[in-house]
């Protein structure tokens, strides 16, 4: 195998997955496809941290923006009418203050996980942003049923249950801001050895 595969990823079980008991079945996944949790705590998140767990660029807020646009667009219903603009990078802003707040709405549970293809893997396994269009099987098709329409409405966040770092550049970035290099432990697992992987970064 190339250890160029072999990656790292942060993980945040939302605190809706935490108030809903759902900590050890959604745990239970990652492991049973062989990934390694080489760090894990219970934070209250600070402002600070939420502010910095999301980008904070034009780039950013419009690529959001012009999602939700196209998503209000498909259904036929005009943006302005829950966002009060039609203009993508202020609507990336609101979402960012959404989903901000959803960070700060309670204890969330925060891992790293590690092995061959991690991030590809997890995001696999999570399902789409959108849990209405994630399949079952899935850790969001199978755990809730929240959408963008319903949050659009509300003017809340999705509640999609967790975060996973979407890139490698985005996961170095994330697994800094949220442990410290004391938290995070090498050891190797039976998956390791039944797999042959050496777990070289």
């Amino acid at each position: 195998m190339n250890e160029y595969k072999y990656e790292r990823t942060l993980v945040l079980i939302k605190h809706d997955g935490v108030a809903r008991g759902l900590i050890g079945d959604i745990i239970s996944r990652f492991e049973k496809v062989g990934l390694k949790i080489i760090a894990m705590k219970l934070v209250l998140v600070d402002v600070n941290r939420a502010e910095k767990h999301y980008p904070d660029s034009d780039e950013w807020y419009k690529n959001i923006g012009d999602r939700i646009i196209s998503n209000y667009k498909e259904k036929n219903i005009d943006v302005k009418k829950d966002f009060s603009t039609d203009d993508p990078i202020e609507i990336g802003k609101t979402i960012k203050s959404f989903n901000k707040e959803y960070l700060l709405s309670g204890p969330v549970v925060a891992m790293v996980l590690e092995g061959p293809e991690a991030i590809k893997i997890v995001r696999k396994l999570l399902g789409k942003t959108n849990p209405l269009e994630s399949e079952p099987g899935t850790i969001r098709g199978d755990y809730t049923w929240d959408n963008n329409d319903t949050a659009g409405y509300y003017k809340r966040p999705i509640y999609n249950l967790m975060h996973a770092s979407s890139s490698v550049e985005d996961s170095e970035y994330e697994i800094k801001l949220w442990f410290n290099t004391e938290e995070i432990f090498n050891y190797k697992t039976s998956s390791q050895d039944f797999m042959g992987w050496s777990g070289k970064l």
